[in-house]
């Protein structure tokens, strides 16, 4: 196999932005065909980015001998249900974050997978940010000592309505919560890849200003096997936008002030520093790529089933607590 055939489950706003245009951008893919329950939609998604098919229904692309792999973006609570079918169907599988709505099924579409000899993937794709590689080069370095504490806030205004075709989102039993789940997960990604397995999880999880069955605010504090300590705050009730990362070590620190930009400041004994480390301009493609490159090598991806499963098992242990 020298190219990996794709087809594409949800042409939501991710997929218009960013998953359908590295599909068609990606050298070793063919994008062959899209789903969406709107058939005269799909087939307008399907010709603006290049795609030779266009389904209105997702079991019918599952069922196409010409796909290779699938690429799930749809809500949270089909995933699980999806992810199976496709493995069912001899498909690798690229499902957006978070991977499912509980460990129970994240550990179903793993065994699928497995059991029938296809590749599952999520995609966490901060995973691939130049700047957290940067990081974890200073750490292993011990340019700012032994770390102790890392902080995280992220924070956007989201006052949704019930109007809003997104609003599934603020639905439970479709996301599984609110901000924590939706983009609180990226970062508990981030903090495993940098730090390694979380063994102990205190948190609080509240509908601070709105009223809605999910939280608006939540946060966490985690102690990781090596000993070091992180702070995760995440909101859709603050006016102020934050994306930060702040690590704190024995002989330094390190700072990310908007972690999507990736300028770095370096805090050390000898003076501050600062290096500039942007993500890729399409941020989903280099998760992608990896996932593509995965299938043709026959190697597992780096952000694979059993990452997404622990990120769901340390969300499970912030909303039980």
């Amino acid at each position: 196999m020298s190219i990996v055939r794709w087809g594409l489950i949800g042409c939501g706003d991710i997929s218009q932005k960013r998953v359908a245009p590295a599909l068609r951008d990606l050298p070793d893919v063919d994008f062959v065909a899209v789903n969406r329950a709107r058939a005269e939609l799909a087939e307008e998604f399907a010709r603006k980015f290049g795609a030779r098919k266009w389904y209105a229904n997702w079991q019918e692309l599952l069922a196409d001998p010409e796909i290779d792999a699938v690429y799930i973006a749809t809500p949270v609570h089909l995933h699980a249900e999806q992810t199976i079918a496709a493995a069912e169907a001899g498909k690798h599988v690229l499902c957006e974050k978070p991977m499912a709505l509980n460990v129970e099924e994240c550990d179903r579409m793993i065994a699928a997978c497995q059991a029938n000899g296809v590749k599952l993937g999520i995609a966490y794709y901060r995973h691939f940010y130049p700047v957290i590689a940067r990081i974890k080069e200073l750490i292993a370095a011990e340019e700012i000592g032994q770390p102790v504490l890392a902080q995280i806030n992220a924070f956007e205004w989201n006052d949704m309505q019930p109007s809003d075709p997104r609003y599934w989102f603020l639905t439970k039993a479709k996301s599984g919560g609110g901000p924590m789940m939706d983009f609180g997960c990226h970062r508990i990604e981030v903090l495993i890849n940098i730090f390694g397995p979380i063994n102990r999880v205190q948190a609080f999880t509240d509908a601070l200003l709105f009223t809605r069955e999910v939280e608006d605010s939540s946060g966490a504090f985690f102690k990781f096997e090596d000993g070091a300590r992180a702070t995760l705050t995440v909101t859709h009730a603050a006016f102020e936008s934050q994306d930060t990362l702040d690590i704190f070590g024995s002989k330094g620190s390190l700072h990310v002030s908007v972690l999507n930009r990736g300028d770095l400041i370096i805090k050390t004994a000898s003076g501050d520093r600062t290096e500039s480390h942007p993500p890729h301009s399409n941020i989903q493609l280099p998760s992608i790529k990896d996932f593509t490159q995965a299938i043709l090598e026959n190697r597992e991806p780096q952000v694979d089933g059993i990452v997404g499963r622990e990120v769901a098992r340390v969300e499970e242990e912030i909303y039980k607590a």
